[in-house]
């Protein structure tokens, strides 16, 4: 059985990641049913360090590893990096004798120590006091829990709060002394009744309108690249990325614009335009969107679809506007100069593009078993689906 590592990002106060934790996922089976915790962990710290590269699973942050009581007395934790890596000990590990002596042995090493799934029970005292964050879980336990943990171990301890799903819950965690947020509130639009969109997101907004609609000449795009170093050093960083390949380096504009033709180029060009609109928004928003772009087009060819990989690009760029533009995505789309087929399939309506949008949801939620059923559904090898999407990665951490 094949075995593969997902991540979700975990933000702080300013919803800037702070962190990613790295789960081990099996190809038929979502989280850790049928499997052993310990096989688990070393296998997100292969796949991680040896296969995937942990760079290109954090972009450079910390990562969260789950660990057994087992794992940790055979010292497994040395492997990574110290200042990389968080020891997330799992909510079954008996803290006996030997596993608080490598804790202790860890800290002073410079690891963190997280614990997961937090209840409170007497045993776990020595744990607590050598643990810097303390994981609360925000599905299954109320408002007054969640603040009754901070009360009684807030000092010198830094509280996470998982599986935050709603803006509301984001907000009462954040007044009640949370530091840090993990799940999937940050890529949910706040929508107020009667609220336009502002000016400077209007500008990018019709930048994407006109790119979609219009024809362009090259001269005007060339200028415009030329007006903006920043722009300049992005677009020449991008095509000389590992996604091109090119025998030599490409160092003008102009060698840039013509090598990349008038598709290639819209697309970048909507990528600033998405960056500009979501400039007060997480950057993870962003990251988030990319991914999924290169992702959905590298896809393409291997469902048929090699006649669309731009369309397929910009289901995956558009796919969160909603929270980009905190207005509904059906209103947005309506203004959007994009294909039926984009629109469709973004609103839910089932197609050849939805399934390959869902491919993407599925891998990102680690939800297994239904990835595992649509890749059947689409005729795809998993690991190659897989490795497109670490591809995906590996891409945009190059352009930025």
């Amino acid at each position: 059985m094949r075995h593969y590592v997902a991540r979700q990002p975990i933000f702080d106060q300013n919803q800037e990641v702070f962190a990613y934790e790295l789960l081990y996922r099996s190809a038929l089976y979502n989280g850790y049913s049928n499997e052993d915790g310990g096989r688990a962990t070393t296998e997100v710290i292969t796949n991680s360090l040896l296969l995937i590269g942990l760079d290109t699973l954090t972009r450079g942050k910390k990562a969260f590893i789950n660990f057994t009581g087992n794992l940790l007395e055979n010292e497994v934790a040395t492997l990574l990096p110290a200042g990389l890596a968080v020891i997330e000990i799992l909510e079954d590990s008996e803290p006996d004798e030997k596993v608080l002596e490598v804790c202790k042995k860890l800290k002073k090493m410079g690891y963190q120590l997280a614990l997961d799934d937090f209840v409170y029970e007497q045993k776990f005292a020595p744990l607590i006091e050598l643990a810097d964050i303390i994981k609360v879980d925000f599905k299954v336990t109320g408002a007054a829990e969640r603040k009754a943990v901070i009360n009684r171990l807030g000092k010198n301890k830094k509280f996470l709060a998982e599986k935050v799903e709603t803006r509301e819950e984001f907000t009462q965690a954040l007044e009640i002394g949370y530091s840090y947020f993990q799940g999937y509130f940050f890529s949910k639009p706040i929508i107020v009744s009667g609220k336009d969109v502002p000016g400077n997101k209007l500008i990018y907004l019709q930048l994407l309108q006109d790119l979609h609609s219009q024809e362009f000449d090259f001269e005007q795009i060339e200028s415009l690249f030329k007006r903006d170093v920043s722009l300049s050093y992005q677009l020449l960083k991008y095509i000389n990325s590992a996604s091109f390949s090119f025998r030599s380096e490409i160092n003008s504009i102009k060698q840039a614009l013509v090598m990349l033709g008038q598709k290639e180029i819209s697309k970048w060009l909507s990528l600033v335009a998405l960056k500009g609109i979501g400039e007060d928004k997480p950057d993870e928003l962003f990251v988030t969107s990319i991914c999924r772009a290169i992702f959905c087009e590298l896809i393409a060819p291997k469902v048929g679809l090699s006649h669309s990989r731009s369309d397929l690009f910009l289901l995956g760029m558009f796919s969160l506007i909603d929270a980009f533009l905190d207005q509904p995505l059906s209103g947005i789309l309506t203004g959007l100069p994009i294909s039926m087929e984009i629109k469709k399939a973004l609103l839910g309506e089932q197609s050849l593009f939805k399934d390959v949008y869902n491919l993407v949801l599925f891998y990102e939620r680690g939800d297994w078993e239904n990835f595992h059923e649509i890749s059947v559904k689409l005729g795809l090898d998993e690991a190659e689906v897989i490795r497109f999407y670490i591809d995906s990665l590996e891409i945009v951490n190059q352009i930025f």
